[in-house]
């Protein structure tokens, strides 16, 4: 604090006591205290402070007296107090000791030069009222700390491209019976280093598990590198996948190119839609796998590399197999550990649960607020087929958020975006007690068997247009044990 003109000697009292109890005040009613000098070096602290020494660290009080503050406490502030000259006079502060509430206050000479800084411990353990403004520095603070480590992983990559997982096995929502048995047979795979194999329709998750197996195994540190077979051209696979030797035809890279099993090397590979790979290719990959090294196009050098497998598709290998379009060798090289992902409508229990984190989704991509959705229509999507799965459910809500104007969803609402989006028969709701994976102890076993099979028939006929011979057909059973089930319902 500087002043225009000089204060009489009695003010000039009054100003200095005043100064020296509100040290002495603080001193003793907060949690702790330190002074450092204008070269940013701690120059003291109050028996208070010395209760923090040992979490930060610190055995000694010499160790830590006497050394710039930056090197002893982390995520300091007291740098830019010392060359702003202005307070900070509330913050927090999160370190190894924990997360604190402090200030941060200039100390001047007479001439008004910043000479050091006093830093106050205002509280160690924030009061119940500052709980909002700790857990929303917390996330802030933990966005940053992600932020930065995936800054930092660019930047230590070829043309900053992302070559680590992005997700984990808790990115995978789901608490039903076959959700939590994939992930089961998801982990175990992860813990070995053979190849795995991802088997399931179209949006039902597999290049998260597959980025998540990777983020369990023990090369997680390494890249995680995948390839859609299928969005690449035959012609550019073979580059793609082995890379170019320099110069190796006219418009090449003079520098050559590395492909996909040199960036995974020590890291995992991730094959996706292998069932589209051409059946040359085929034979190149098989070798490749075996021997542990590639030949890159317009090279007679062999480059060694070390990957792990993991392949996934959509379509029925074993039938590509029988085929002749996929070879048998190649299938059971990358069938060492199959695992097959269950499409949405084998985890009816999980859809609540994904339409939440869908709709958070939503909001951090632009929409106003998550879909809210009334009970039957929360029942009537949980009735739905959904062929494209997941990724069907979420083109289902952005639609409905776009069209609607309500805040909560209605069935009505629902089942004109399902059929405007191209499903031709909209199942009806299903019944509360369907909705759930728990059975219904109170009721007869008799009565819920005679519920779901006749939900199930009339499902088939309804698919069938009412053809009873081909809803028969659909449901595995004979005509006349349809024609039986019709004509008594309860048995």
């Amino acid at each position: 604090m500087t002043l225009a003109h000089p204060l009489p000697t009695d003010a000039q009292s009054i100003l200095e006591l005043a100064a020296r109890s509100m040290f002495d005040l603080f001193a003793n009613a907060s949690e702790g205290m330190m002074l450092v000098d204008r070269n940013a070096r701690v120059v003291w602290i109050n028996d208070q402070y010395r209760r923090y020494l040992p979490a930060l660290g610190f055995e000694r009080e010499e160790d830590f007296v006497g050394h710039p503050v930056s090197a002893v406490v982390q995520n300091t502030q007291m740098h830019q107090v010392l060359e702003s000259g202005k307070p900070i006079l509330i913050d927090l502060l999160t370190n190894r000791a924990g997360t604190f509430v402090v200030s941060r206050i200039p100390l001047r000479d007479p001439q008004g030069s910043v000479i050091g800084a006093l830093g106050i411990v205002l509280f160690d353990q924030p009061q119940t009222n500052l709980q909002p403004l700790i857990a929303k520095f917390s996330l802030l603070q933990r966005d940053l700390d992600e932020a930065r480590r995936e800054l930092a992983s660019r930047q230590r990559l070829p043309h900053g491209g992302q070559r680590q997982s992005r997700h984990t096995f808790a990115s995978f929502v789901g608490r039903s019976a076959a959700a939590v048995e994939v992930k089961r047979q998801a982990r175990r795979a992860a813990q070995s280093g053979s190849p795995v194999l991802l088997l399931g329709e179209t949006g039902t998750g597999k290049e998260l598990l597959a980025h998540a197996i990777h983020a369990s195994s023990g090369r997680a540190q390494g890249p995680f590198v995948g390839v859609n077979i299928a969005a690449v051209p035959d012609t550019l696979l073979e580059a793609e996948f082995f890379g170019v030797a320099p110069g190796a035809y006219t418009g090449a890279d003079r520098k050559g190119r590395e492909g996909k099993f040199k960036l995974a090397d020590g890291g995992t590979l991730f094959l996706d839609e292998i069932g589209d790979m051409p059946l040359g290719l085929q034979a190149k990959l098989l070798r490749a796998l075996q021997e542990g090294e590639i030949e890159p196009l317009g090279s007679n050098r062999l480059v060694p590399f070390s990957v792990r497998i993991v392949a996934a598709t959509s379509r029925d290998l074993l039938a590509l197999v029988r085929e002749g379009r996929f070879r048998e060798d190649l299938y059971y090289r990358l069938s060492v550990l199959p695992i097959r992902v269950p499409p949405l409508r084998e985890r009816r229990d999980d859809i609540p649960a994904l339409i939440e984190v869908l709709g958070e989704d939503m909001v951090h991509r632009g929409e106003p607020h998550p879909p809210e959705l009334e009970p039957q229509a929360l029942a009537l999507l949980q009735a739905q087929a959904w062929r494209g799965n997941i990724r069907e459910l979420r083109n289902v809500l952005e639609q409905a958020c776009l069209r609607c104007d309500a805040d909560v969803l209605s069935a009505a609402q629902l089942e004109q975006v399902l059929r405007a989006s191209g499903v031709a028969d909209v199942a009806p709701a299903l019944p509360s007690w369907q909705t759930t994976e728990r059975p219904d102890a109170t009721r007869p076993l008799a009565m819920q068997v005679a519920e779901v099979e006749r939900a199930a028939i009339a499902a088939a006929l309804r698919s069938t247009g009412g053809n009873k011979l081909a809803a028969a057909r659909l449901l595995g059973i004979s005509r006349a044990k349809l024609y039986e089930r019709l004509e008594n319902p309860e048995r």
